[in-house]
């Protein structure tokens, strides 16, 4: 049922924009009433950000299951690649969804936020790459911070592209501008 009301609402914003849609919309839109469709979300927000669920545990499950002897600038690169197989399978959907976002403040507040507990997953797998789960260091945090952001960049430069630039390469890109510093 999450699922589903999710895609209505989605399918809703990205129709007559997200500003422009209240949860009563949404609700109708559903064919449920106010209160079930906040049973699920607890805001408009909710309902669109509820596609990067689980993305940050994704990603450090990625991360984990990369070699040992990888240096963690790879390892992280490589983690990544969950994430674009998943705008490889659905490229329209994803193209949408990441205009929505990006045309959306309150959305792109919400990610970024989002985003900020994937930053923690990530530096707690990179130290427990290290063997040592105990501490958190400060390098890890800022590799794991970079890391999203390059793949905040190359995301925005793929949308702005209309999807016509392959993700992958826009990622490999933003990885190696961090390399050349």
């Amino acid at each position: 049922m999450r699922a589903q009301l999710a895609q209505v609402a989605f399918d809703l914003f990205r129709d007559e924009g997200f500003d422009k849609v209240t949860i009563e919309d949404l609700a109708k839109a559903a064919g449920v009433g106010r209160s079930t469709f906040l049973r699920y979300f607890a805001s408009k927000e909710e309902a669109v950000l509820s596609a990067f669920d689980g993305q940050g545990d994704l990603i450090a499950g990625a991360l984990c299951a990369r070699p040992a002897d990888e240096d963690d600038w790879t390892a992280l690169r490589h983690a990544l690649d969950i994430l674009i197989e998943a705008y490889h399978e659905g490229p329209d959907k994803a193209l949408a969804l990441s205009r929505l976002v990006r045309q959306t403040p309150s959305l792109r507040a919400w990610r970024l936020e989002h985003q900020q507990s994937w930053g923690q997953t990530l530096t707690q797998a990179l130290t427990e790459r290290a063997g040592t789960p105990q501490a958190t260091s400060l390098a890890a945090s800022v590799r794991a911070a970079a890391a999203l952001g390059c793949f905040n960049a190359a995301v925005d430069h793929w949308a702005a592209s209309d999807g016509d630039l392959d993700l992958g390469d826009l990622l490999d890109e933003a990885f190696a501008a961090l390399t050349a510093v």
